[in-house]
C-alpha cells in the first residue's frame, strides 16, 4: 500500500486534531477518574476498565487481561502495514499518588488512539493502544513485550508529564532490590550478647554505600530507604529490611555495579552475622535510545501545537529517571519525550505535582500529546523512506523471550 499523498496527509492532521478536540472532555474525565482513584503496580483495575471503556466506544476491537496480566489492555484499529503501538500508563506511587502524572499519560495516549482509529486504514496503519500496568517498579512493560504484546509491532510512543517541555529524559538502566536480614531476638538490656542484630547489618551496609559513592562512574546511582528495623526498642531485632534502585549508564554498567551494592549489603551480613536475602522486585530496565528521525517527527508537531525546547537547545542536560519504556526502546523505534505543565516549581514524585495533574495546564498536555501523538504517527505513515525503514524492521512474533535473554546475559542472574 502506497503512503498518502500531501494532500490526503494534510487532511488526515486536520481530522486526527479535530477528533481529539471532539473527545476532549471524555478524555478530561478519563485522567480525572484515575487521578481520583491512585492504584499501584499490577492493581490497576479502575485505570484499566477506564481506559478500555473509552476505547471500546471509540470503535477499538479491546482486549483485557493480555498476556497473563490482569490489569493489561490492548485495543486495537485499522489493518494497514504500517503497525504504531502507543503506551497508556496509568499507575500510581504509593502515598502521593499521581505524582507522576500517569493519569495524563492514559488520557493522552487514549485520545492519541481515538484520533487515528477513523484513519488508520487510509493511512496505512493499525494502531494499538497498549495498557502497560505497573511501570513505577513492577515493569510491565518489560513483561508485555516478553510475552509478546509488541510482536509485529514497527514502532511505539508515549508522552510523559513533566514540569517543562523535553524532547526526553536520560534514562538509567535499574534494578530494583529488596533486602532481608535476618537475626536473632534478645532482650537488648539484660541479654544483648544473644542477639544478633538484623537492624545493624542493614546499617553497616548503608554506611558502605554511602561510602562507596564517591566512587561510582558520573551518572551511576543507587539509593534506598529502610521498610523495617525492629518492633521495640529494647528486643534486639530479628528482622529488618529496605528497598533498593541500583541506576546506570547503561546495561554493560549496571552489570559492574550491582555486585559492588550486593557486596556492601554482603558487609552488613558478615559484620552482624545476619543472614542475607536479595529479592528481584522486578525485571531490569535498560537505558534508553530514542529514535532521532521519530523525536524529530514529535518536535515539528509539538511545536505547532505550541509546546518549546530552550533547555534542549540551550544544552541544558537531560533529567535521569528510569522507565521500561526503555527496554521497547531497545527492541523497536520508540519515543518517550516530556510534555510540560504548570506546576508551581513542584517537580515529579512531590504531593504538588500530583495537584498539578489536574486543572487546565494538565488537560492542555492531554490534548497536545494526544495530536503530537497522532500526527507524529500518520507523518510516519506518510513519509516514504521513514516508513520504509520502520517496515523493515518488524519486531518478530517468534520467541518473545530473546531480548530478555540478551538482558540475562549482561545482569547475571546469580548475583
Amino acid at each position: 500500500m502506497s503512503p498518502p499523498g500531501p494532500e490526503a496527509a494534510r487532511g488526515a492532521r486536520e481530522a486526527a486534531r479535530s477528533a481529539v478536540d471532539r473527545s476532549r472532555a471524555d478524555l478530561v474525565r478519563l485522567s480525572e477518574s484515575i487521578h481520583s482513584r491512585p492504584e499501584l503496580c499490577f492493581e490497576e483495575h479502575h485505570a484499566a476498565g477506564a481506559v478500555a471503556e473509552v476505547l471500546a466506544g471509540g470503535g477499538f476491537s479491546v482486549e483485557t487481561g493480555i498476556f497473563d496480566l490482569p490489569t493489561a489492555v490492548r485495543a486495537t484499529a485499522g489493518s494497514g502495514p504500517l503497525s504504531v503501538v502507543i503506551c497508556a500508563e496509568y499507575d500510581a506511587l504509593p502515598g502521593v499518588g499521581h505524582a507522576c502524572g500517569h493519569n495524563l499519560i492514559a488520557a493522552s495516549a487514549v485520545g492519541a488512539g481515538l484520533a487515528l482509529a477513523g484513519l488508520a486504514d487510509e493511512a496505512g496503519l493499525t494502531v494499538t493502544v497498549l495498557g502497560t500496568p505497573a511501570e513505577e517498579g513492577g515493569g510491565g512493560k518489560v513483561f508485555l513485550l516478553d510475552r509478546g504484546a509488541f510482536a509485529g509491532a514497527h514502532a511505539a510512543m508515549m508522552v510523559h508529564p513533566w514540569p517543562e517541555d523535553r524532547l526526553g529524559a536520560d534514562c538509567l538502566a535499574v534494578d530494583h532490590v529488596r533486602i532481608r536480614y535476618t537475626g536473632r531476638e534478645a532482650h537488648a538490656s539484660a541479654a544483648p550478647e544473644r542477639g544478633i542484630n538484623a537492624g545493624d547489618a542493614l546499617v553497616v551496609a548503608q554506611t558502605a554505600i554511602g561510602l562507596l559513592r564517591q566512587h561510582l562512574r558520573p551518572g551511576n546511582q543507587v539509593h534506598g530507604f529502610v521498610e523495617s528495623g525492629g518492633e521495640a526498642p529494647n528486643i534486639v531485632p530479628r528482622n529488618a529490611s529496605g528497598r533498593w534502585m541500583i541506576r546506570a549508564r547503561s546495561l554493560e554498567d549496571l552489570g559492574e555495579l550491582r555486585p559492588r551494592i550486593l557486596h556492601c549489603f554482603e558487609a552488613g551480613a558478615l559484620a552482624t552475622g545476619a543472614s542475607l536475602a536479595v529479592e528481584d522486585l522486578a525485571p531490569t530496565y535498560t537505558h534508553m535510545e530514542q529514535d532521532p528521525e521519530l523525536l524529530g517527527l514529535w518536535r515539528r508537531n509539538a511545536e505547532e501545537l505550541g509546546r518549546r525546547y530552550p533547555a534542549d537547545d540551550e544544552g541544558t542536560p537531560s533529567p535521569t529517571v528510569s522507565t521500561d519504556m526503555a527496554n521497547i526502546s531497545l527492541a523497536l523505534p520508540s519515543i518517550h519525550p516530556l510534555i510540560g505543565i504548570e506546576t508551581g516549581g513542584a517537580v515529579n514524585h512531590q504531593p504538588e505535582f500530583t495537584a498539578a495533574c489536574l486543572g487546565s495546564s494538565a488537560e492542555q498536555a492531554i490534548f497536545d500529546g494526544a495530536v503530537g501523538m497522532a500526527w507524529t504517527a500518520l507523518d510516519a505513515a506518510a513519509g516514504p523512506d521513514l516508513r520504509a525503514r520502520l517496515l523493515a524492521r518488524t519486531l518478530p512474533p517468534t520467541d518473545p523471550g530473546s531480548f530478555r535473554r540478551d538482558v540475562d546475559a549482561v545482569i547475571d542472574p546469580s548475583l
